[in-house]
C-alpha cells in the first residue's frame, strides 16, 4: 500500500480542502436553520417553527448561528462542538426511537452533520477561516507594538 509523502501535493492541499469542507458544511447547516426559522429555501413547505417551541425552534437557532460561525471560520471548534451535540441529540431523541438505522429512521442528515462537526472540533477550521485572519492581524499588531520605541 502506498502512503502519500507528508510533503506531497495532497498533504500541502489539506488545509485548503479542510477549509472548503468547513465552509460547505457550515453553509448547509445554516440553510437548515434559515429554512426552519424563516420558511425560505424550500424548507418546511414554506412554513416556520413556532418561536420558542422545544426542540425545533432551539435547534433551528443553533443551526443558523453555529452553521454561520463554522462557515466563516469564527470560533469554529466551539460552534462545531455545539452543532455536533445538537445533531447527536436530534438523532438519538428524534430519529433513533423510530428505528435503529439512519436509513430507515430519517436520521441520515443528523448523523452526517454530527460526525462532520465532530471532525471539525478535532481538526480546526483549515484555510480561509476568519479566526486565522484575526489571529494574524493580532500577532502583527503585537509585533509592531513590541518594535515601537518607548517614549516617556
Amino acid at each position: 500500500m502506498h502512503v502519500p509523502s507528508p510533503s506531497g501535493p495532497l498533504h500541502r492541499a489539506q488545509p485548503y480542502a479542510l477549509g472548503l469542507f468547513r465552509a460547505v458544511v457550515g453553509l448547509l447547516f445554516a440553510c437548515h436553520g434559515a429554512a426552519s426559522l424563516f420558511g425560505v429555501l424550500g424548507g418546511r413547505n414554506g412554513g416556520t417553527v413556532d418561536i420558542g417551541t422545544w426542540p425545533g425552534w432551539y435547534a433551528a437557532v443553533i443551526q443558523l448561528a453555529a452553521g454561520g460561525l463554522v462557515m466563516l471560520g469564527l470560533g469554529t471548534r466551539s460552534a462545531a462542538f455545539l452543532a455536533s451535540g445538537s445533531m447527536a441529540y436530534a438523532y438519538f431523541v428524534v430519529h433513533q426511537p423510530e428505528s435503529l438505522f439512519p436509513l430507515t429512521n430519517g436520521g441520515e442528515a443528523s448523523a452526517m452533520f454530527c460526525w462532520a462537526f465532530l471532525l471539525l472540533v478535532f481538526t480546526g477550521p483549515g484555510a480561509f477561516a476568519l479566526d486565522g485572519l484575526l489571529a494574524a492581524r493580532t500577532a502583527d499588531a503585537t509585533a509592531r507594538a513590541e518594535r515601537a520605541p518607548v517614549t516617556a
